[in-house]
């Protein structure tokens, strides 16, 4: 449980990291399907997990911005580039004693699905582990729901929080 919160909080670095010459793409404002697994398929050792989220434009924003702060404080390295149809970024960032080093490769067109593929190797060991992959797949489902508002999360065990809620209630960057 605790590498795959670490995998979510890695991806939304990842996403929501500092924009250089080429800025990240805005998801469309509703709610999304986000669909985690390591090693790019979900098995009875390593089960995905599927969240729900609630976005607007001003959400998505505030989470690529907490993201961007997250990456200047941890990360020593945060390169973004275009390959092809491919957003790709390099990190190397702090996690405690370890520093791990990733690569990222972003695609899909973000109003209605994308793709996040990443390898990261970990040294000295994170967890036990020296490396380790990542497949995020989201796809745009369509309005949130009544009762939902931007930054509601609902996780697949059914606990539900507000981003926004959260990101308020954390302290302020030094």
């Amino acid at each position: 449980m605790t590498c795959r919160l670490f995998s979510l909080a890695a991806v939304a670095c990842l996403l929501a990291g500092p924009a250089l010459a080429i800025d990240y793409p805005a998801r469309k404002p509703g709610l999304w399907e986000i669909q985690t697994g390591e090693g790019g398929a979900a098995t009875a050792k390593a089960p995905g997990q599927t969240i729900q989220q609630c976005i607007d434009a001003a959400t998505d924003k505030a989470m690529r911005e907490m993201g961007q702060g997250m990456g200047k404080d941890m990360c020593s390295k945060q390169d973004l580039r275009l390959e092809g149809v491919k957003l790709v970024i390099d990190s190397v960032c702090k996690i405690g004693p370890t520093t791990a080093t990733s690569r990222a490769a972003m695609s899909g067109d973000f109003s209605s699905a994308y793709r996040v593929e990443s390898k990261s190797t970990y040294s000295p060991p994170l967890m036990g582990r020296t490396e380790g992959t990542s497949v995020v797949d989201a796809k745009w489902v369509g309005p949130c729901k009544p009762g939902q508002k931007p930054g509601d999360m609902v996780m697949g065990n059914g606990m539900k929080m507000n981003m926004l809620d959260a990101m308020a209630k954390m302290p302020p960057r030094k």
